[in-house]
């Protein structure tokens, strides 16, 4: 999708670096510690988000803009607990990336704890765009994806929202990253004209 949308003739992103990061327990890296007992027993590598959002932050950052030519604009893309990661970042370490996309963001997580945090943790910098999609996968993951955009949008950021009425948790993760690239190139042209 990327190498589309870098397209000349696309022309949906500008140049970009992908950087995928290979994971073998995603229950452990994209999870923050649960008060839930019953999630700990079934469960037990999860919570270790904290630390892989400083890898994120203190080496793997750090290693591209050394390595590679960057314009300091990065994006998350997240899905499923992917998106709970990148929500957490974008509640907890809001400049780390420049634009989020999150797509059916598993907020069920410890009681949806991280949802009622970012109602009052939430602090946005200028210029933060953020995506957020979700397929028909449920009235909690709709309506959760639906309080995030709600939140972000008090908080000012730059929010889109889809709901793909045809697409479930298996089906979305394509579209919603060609959405949120339309999206942002609708934002980037708007933020040029005013």
């Amino acid at each position: 999708l990327v190498q589309y949308a870098n397209f000349d003739w696309v022309k949906l992103l500008p140049k970009s670096i992908v950087v995928g990061i290979a994971n073998v327990d995603r229950r452990r890296d994209f999870t923050y510690p649960t008060t839930i007992q019953k999630d700990k027993q079934d469960f037990p590598t999860t919570g270790g988000s904290e630390k892989f959002i400083r890898f994120i932050e203190n080496e793997l950052q750090p290693f591209i803009e050394k390595k590679y030519n960057t314009n300091g604009k990065n994006m998350l893309i997240g899905q499923s607990l992917g998106g709970l990661l990148a929500a957490e970042i974008l509640v907890k370490k809001p400049t780390l990336f420049s634009s989020y996309v999150i797509i059916s963001p598993s907020f069920w997580w410890d009681n949806e704890s991280l949802l009622k945090a970012a109602k009052t943790q939430i602090a946005l910098p200028a210029n933060t765009s953020v995506y957020v999609g979700v397929g028909n996968e449920g009235k909690t993951m709709v309506n959760d994806a639906k309080q995030l955009v709600k939140i972000l949008k008090g908080a000012n950021a730059n929010t889109a929202f889809h709901y793909f009425k045809k697409e479930n948790h298996a089906t979305i993760f394509h579209l919603a990253v060609y959405d949120a690239f339309v999206n942002f190139d609708t934002m980037a042209k708007a933020a040029v004209k005013n």
